[in-house]
C-alpha cells in the first residue's frame, strides 16, 4: 500500500468514536463516579467495590464467591482478587464449602460488619450529593437503564 492509499484509509476511519462508543461513555462515567465514592470511603479504609461486597454480604449472608460475583456483575476470578485484601484485614472469611469442597464460601465477619456500618453514612452522603447534583429522578432512570444493560443477553464471563 503506497503512502497516499494508507493516508486515505486512515482518514476514512471515523474520528468521532468517542461520541458513539457505549463502552467508553460507560467506563468514563464509571471511573468518575467510582473515584468519587472511593475518595469518600477512603477515610474508613474501603474502596467502593469493597463497600459493595461488604454491603451485599450484610444484606444476603454468606454465599459462594460465584454467587457474590454474579450479584455484583463481576467475573469469579476478579471477585476472588477483590476478596483477598478484605480477608487479610479480617473483614471477610473465605473457606471451602462443607457441601461442595470446590466452592468457596464468603462470610462477613463482625469487623467487616462494623466497617460497613462505619462506611454507610459516608456512602449515604455521597449518594445524596450525587442525586442533588444529577437529579434524583435522573439518577433513578440511570440506575434502571444500567440494570437494563445487564439484561441485553451478552455472556461476558461464560466459559
Amino acid at each position: 500500500m503506497d503512502g497516499e492509499a494508507l493516508e486515505e484509509t486512515m482518514t476514512a476511519t471515523p474520528t468521532n468514536l468517542d461520541d458513539s462508543c457505549n463502552n467508553l461513555a460507560l467506563r468514563k462515567a464509571a471511573r468518575y463516579l467510582g473515584a468519587t465514592y472511593d475518595k469518600v470511603l477512603a477515610s474508613v479504609g474501603l474502596r467502593a467495590t469493597q463497600f459493595s461486597i461488604l454491603q451485599k454480604l450484610s444484606a444476603h449472608g454468606e454465599m459462594t464467591i460465584s454467587s457474590l460475583a454474579d450479584m455484583i456483575a463481576m467475573d469469579r476470578t476478579t471477585m476472588a482478587s477483590n476478596l483477598k485484601p478484605l480477608a487479610r484485614e479480617g473483614l471477610v472469611t473465605v473457606e471451602p464449602s462443607a457441601a461442595d469442597r470446590r466452592a468457596r464460601i464468603v462470610t462477613l465477619t463482625p469487623d467487616g460488619l462494623s466497617r460497613m456500618k462505619a462506611a454507610l453514612p459516608l456512602w449515604r452522603d455521597v449518594q445524596a450529593q450525587f442525586e442533588e447534583r444529577f437529579g434524583a429522578g435522573e439518577a433513578a432512570q440511570m440506575r434502571a437503564a444500567l440494570e437494563a444493560v445487564l439484561q441485553t443477553g451478552f455472556e461476558p464471563w461464560a466459559e
